[in-house]
């Protein structure tokens, strides 16, 4: 059962400070009494939606930050319009609305760097982190965080850097970085607990409960959840606490203890729903649904899934629609129902596409669900027609006498018109489902090798399958983070786009399998589904042409003066187990010493050239058009001491 870790770690704590002892009634005459000073006002109206609506009444808290930010306006004071907009980033992201949120956090920036002022930059960098953790837009993540951090240091706020590397904590568990996560969390705890700072003790203990329940320790787990709970009541943090009752309810799931999974996904649910969260409502229905199919209630776990999957949809809330998508995809298959299970599996791989892609697979999705909805339409309007013909012939046996009498052939014609029309509307009816159910499969193929689309769709399932053989390939850019520093995100995603989409022609021209990206990083492999004896040579060729379009890219740029990419690349051979395995992973993917192997050729090498092991080295030194310089025994990371060798091409 795959479990679902909804974890929402920004405090914000970089807007308004409250004051705790004052009520919202006198925060709210102080406001409206113009004989006070702007800034008093100001401050009064700033924690007057603090206290009183932003994480209970969101829509209410964004009119009021618009009363502040537009007498702020008014008067020029610039940090009292960037606080307002902060405000109302947050109040859009406690809605669900992660792209309104990052728009308003922008915005916020914009103003705080125009006056240089380094806290503001700090708090801002750190929302906009949060919000593309909660889109699993790692890579950019980690780079605003990164940005906050530095200034936190720069500044010396001990209570900012400990939430910081407990945010960046988060991002290495998420990408399956247990130990440096571990690291993270324990710096921040530690600093945490020397400056008292609650709210950043309550992040740490959290994501070191969550460490703990990846690492299968469940008691420790346990006993992180409680402390955080009891920390996060003492400071009156429900979305927090509704965080951590399905994080509990995850951990008795793995246990096998139902009954109380379930108790804690419903009391997580209740809070959500009160707190007017839809996101969170999303996840924890969809908890619930998983628990539901575990139990056989399959008709609850239908609603419980599709009620979180139509949460999702208008809030582009991807993590939480992918698993909703994937809950409906594991009901059906149970059921044998394939094609439904089918349908969900499209949309589970366009959703988990879009964590990379988010734009493009927007439109994509959006897209197929509609045509889903169309070809529905159609085949129930065609059965329809087929009906009414069938009645219509029917009728016109039974009155064939009358018809003649009046006015026999006139009538007939009219008749035969009437059906030559509805047969042509039946046969466009059934072309159009004909091209729904092609682009259906095209798609399916874009998606998976053909051999295992084809096994899906046969069996509902594809088995894993172990390949003696394959050679694997990992890309990654030099300087990523720091290039985003330079170009704005658009123009970011842009160049990476431009260059993944050259890597996915040149893996289809040596007929390799282009496996995934992550991050910045490529992924691609040769000799499987079906395995070949030509995988090494077809993947370095492939490599060797990735390097030089970088490369060209490069000169280019330079000549321009702009920022460019520069690319390492790694490639090992070995065996490697293949297919979608399981409830996670609902795209053809490997797994094995040979993927980590690659990957550690990759960082090992040095920009612009192609690293190979020795084992690959073995299949191809032969090969009359490739040239190979030996580097000996390099130090690899989790390795020891491996033989490398850099390759290229004879001109």
């Amino acid at each position: 059962m795959k479990l679902i870790y909804y974890i929402f770690l920004s405090a914000f704590l970089f807007g308004n400070s409250v004051l705790a002892q004052t009520n919202s009634d006198s925060l709210w005459s102080i406001w409206e009494d113009e004989e006070r000073p702007d800034k008093v006002r100001l401050k009064a109206i700033g924690n007057f939606i603090w206290e009183g609506y932003l994480f209970t009444q969101p829509d209410s808290a964004f009119y009021f930050a618009q009363l502040k930010y537009d007498f702020a306006e008014s008067k020029g004071l610039k940090n009292s319009m960037e606080a307002a907009l902060n405000t109302q980033g947050i109040s859009y992201a406690v809605r669900g609305n992660p792209s309104k949120a990052l728009e308003y956090f922008h915005k916020g920036l914009k103003i705080n760097e125009e006056l240089d002022h380094k806290k503001g930059m700090m708090g801002s960098f750190n929302n906009i982190g949060t919000i593309y953790n909660k889109q699993g837009s790692y890579s950019n993540a980690l780079g605003y965080f990164q940005k906050s951090l530095a200034i936190a240091v720069e500044v010396d706020d001990k209570g900012n850097k400990a939430l910081l590397l407990s945010n960046i904590a988060n991002i290495h568990k998420a990408q399956g970085n247990h130990k440096d996560a571990m690291d993270y969390c324990e710096r921040s705890l530690k600093l945490a607990e020397e400056t008292g700072d609650k709210p950043a003790i309550a992040n740490a203990i959290g994501n070191i409960a969550i460490l703990y329940a990846g690492l299968k320790n469940y008691p420790k787990a346990l006993e992180f959840y409680q402390k955080s709970i009891e920390l996060e009541e003492e400071m009156g943090r429900d979305r927090n606490i509704a965080t951590t009752l399905g994080n509990i309810g995850n951990l008795y799931s793995r246990q096998g203890n139902i009954d109380k999974a379930l108790e804690y996904q419903k009391k997580s649910l209740a809070l959500n729903q009160r707190l007017d969260n839809n996101i969170g409502v999303a996840a924890s229905l969809a908890r619930i649904g998983v628990i539901n199919k575990e139990q056989g209630h399959f008709g609850k776990a239908i609603r419980n899934c599709k009620e979180s999957f139509d949460l999702t949809q208008p809030l582009n809330a991807w993590v939480e629609q992918k698993d909703a998508c994937e809950c409906l995809y594991n009901v059906y298959k149970s059921l044998s129902e394939h094609q439904k299970a089918l349908e969900y599996f499209e949309l589970l791989n366009i959703v988990d596409d879009s964590l990379n892609k988010t734009e493009n697979a927007k439109k994509l999705q959006r897209f197929e669900f509609d045509q889903e909805l169309l070809a529905d339409s159609l085949r129930q309007e065609e059965e329809r027609h087929i009906i009414a013909l069938a009645h219509q012939a029917e009728v016109a046996e039974k009155d064939k006498t009358r018809n003649r009498l009046m006015g026999g052939g006139l009538l007939l014609l009219l008749m035969a018109g009437g059906l030559f029309s509805r047969n042509r509307y039946v046969n466009r009816s059934r072309k159009a489902i004909q091209k729904e159910k092609d682009r259906s499969e095209e798609l399916l193929l874009n998606i998976l090798p053909e051999k295992v689309a084809e096994e899906l769709k046969e069996k509902g399932e594809a088995e894993a399958q172990l390949i003696d053989q394959v050679t694997v390939l990992f890309t990654d850019f030099k300087g990523f983070t720091a290039m985003s520093e330079k170009l704005s995100p658009k123009e970011l995603v842009n160049d990476l786009n431009l260059c993944f989409s050259e890597f996915d022609r040149i893996t289809a021209k040596y007929g390799i399998e282009k496996i995934k990206t992550i991050g910045d990083a490529y992924m691609a492999a040769g000799g499987l589904p079906i395995p070949n004896s030509t995988h090494a040579t077809d993947v370095i060729k492939a490599a060797l042409e990735m390097r030089d379009f970088v490369e060209a890219g490069k000169a280019k740029k330079m000549e321009a003066g702009l920022p460019y990419f520069e690319v390492r690349i790694g490639v090992h051979t070995g065996p490697v187990v293949a297919g979608i395995v399981g409830v996670k992973k609902f795209q053809y993917d490997i797994w094995g010493d040979t993927v980590n192997t690659a990957s550690r050729m990759e960082s090992s090498g040095e920009i612009g050239k192609v690293n190979i092991s020795e084992a690959t080295h073995d299949l191809v030194k032969n090969n009359s058009e490739l040239k190979f310089t030996a580097r000996g025994k390099i130090k690899a990371k989790g390795k020891g001491e491996l033989e490398m060798y850099f390759v290229s091409g004879k001109n």
